[in-house]
């Protein structure tokens, strides 16, 4: 199993959050015009808004959410398009893992095994939040495909809500609500980091001796280094920076600091037994086509991507001119490597990981137990009472510097 792991890095980024958002925004007390354009406008397509899978609550929907909604349904526009378990009927993913089918164009260095004339796939994925990430991302969906919120809402109205009858002013209006409205931050603190100039929140120290222990995971230390603990700094390789978000100095899988993409065997050992494609990718530099490479995974991410550069990876093939210390990784090494999600308030937005495969933050620890306990690089067992200290942790993420603890030791 250890070799499902990989060595070629892990790259983080996320987005995740909660609270009782309130409706203040950078640009005074009047209503934003992109506000009826979010919660409203159906843009003549399939009955969908923005705020159909983006809640003001969570800025996604959870298994929860789904199976309330299901029960009043009522031609509840969800459960049309990518809703549905083949695009036509039937609601049995939607159901248990809260996922839509997305279709991805596939590059010229990708093709299908046992169909070497598609030119697309179709995945199933979670609905990233939109809590924190409008502003702080550097780009979006989990696999980075789009590089700013226009083209995010160009996609998830063309896409999601099946229209074209948009404007390039509708779309900048979307995009700036997202940015400026407090219901889009997940805390008081971080509103005003994005726009006062403050200080971005500190981690809390935790009250319990299990938030404390949880806390030191998030330590910017050496994970590898003998005079730390067995499980201090193990979650801070990749959740570092003010968003949680970044590689960090001593990240041991080759991902520079600062980086923003991971790959944690959530694909490999893929516990919800999303369908499984086998791959072709040509490795061969786009030379003679003599290096292909077979992959198999249920989503590829960002293997598909058309300029893997603009995600903060090296190009492939590396230029003449690069540094001799740059990794010259071929299009298939990054296979199932994902954007991570913020993780302040994310005890407010399950499921999580691209697939939702984990509905809860017990089963966010458990998959890291998997992956550091198949890890080639950084093996590492996680006992039952390290996952609950994790836990603990992360549910003091609110992104308020005065979080409080109400759980115990």
């Amino acid at each position: 199993m250890k070799n499902q792991i990989r060595k070629a890095g892990a790259y983080v980024l996320a987005a995740v959050i909660f609270f009782p958002f309130q409706s203040a925004s950078a640009n005074g007390g009047s209503p934003h015009p992109g506000q009826a354009l979010f919660d409203e406008e159906e843009f003549g397509g399939n009955g969908r808004t923005c705020v159909t899978c983006h809640s003001v609550e969570t800025g996604t929907i959870s298994v929860d959410d789904v199976r309330e909604r299901l029960k009043k349904h009522d031609g509840d526009p969800l459960f049309r398009h990518d809703g549905l378990d083949d695009g036509f009927e039937g609601t049995k993913r939607i159901k248990k893992h809260a996922t839509i089918r997305v279709e991805l164009q596939l590059p010229p260095w990708v093709t299908l095994k046992d169909d070497p004339n598609a030119t697309s796939i179709v995945v199933n994925r979670g609905i990233p939040s939109t809590i924190n990430a409008p502003f702080f991302d550097p780009f979006f969906q989990v696999d980075g495909r789009f590089a700013d919120l226009i083209d995010q809402a160009t996609g998830a109205i063309e896409g999601h809500a099946q229209s074209t009858t948009f404007t390039q002013d509708d779309l900048s209006d979307i995009a700036d609500f997202q940015k400026t409205e407090r219901r889009f931050f997940s805390s008081d603190a971080l509103f005003d980091f994005a726009h006062n100039a403050a200080q971005p929140p500190v981690l809390p120290d935790g009250n319990t001796a299990s938030e404390k222990r949880g806390r030191l995971m998030f330590n910017d230390v050496d994970p590898l280094d003998p005079a730390n603990g067995p499980t201090e700094g193990i979650c801070a390789i990749c959740h570092s920076g003010p968003m949680l978000n970044e590689a960090n100095i001593h990240n041991p899988f080759g991902a520079p600091p600062g980086a923003t993409i991971a790959e944690v065997g959530v694909s490999a050992r893929n516990r919800i037994d999303n369908p499984i494609y086998t791959f072709l990718v040509d490795d061969s530099q786009n030379q003679d086509g003599s290096i292909i490479t077979e992959v198999k995974t249920p989503d590829p991410g960002v293997l598909l991507h058309p300029d893997r550069t603009k995600l903060g990876l090296p190009p492939y093939p590396l230029p003449p001119n690069a540094p001799p210390f740059i990794p010259n990784i071929p299009f298939s090494g990054f296979h199932s490597f994902f954007k991570t999600p913020q993780i302040w308030g994310i005890a407010w937005t399950a499921p999580y990981f691209h697939d939702n495969s984990a509905k809860t933050l017990e089963d966010v620890a458990e998959q890291y137990a998997w992956f550091f306990e198949n890890s080639a690089t950084m093996p590492r067992k996680l006992t039952k009472q390290d996952q609950k200290d994790m836990v603990a942790f992360m549910k003091l993420l609110e992104g308020d510097d005065d979080s409080d603890s109400d759980s115990g030791d």
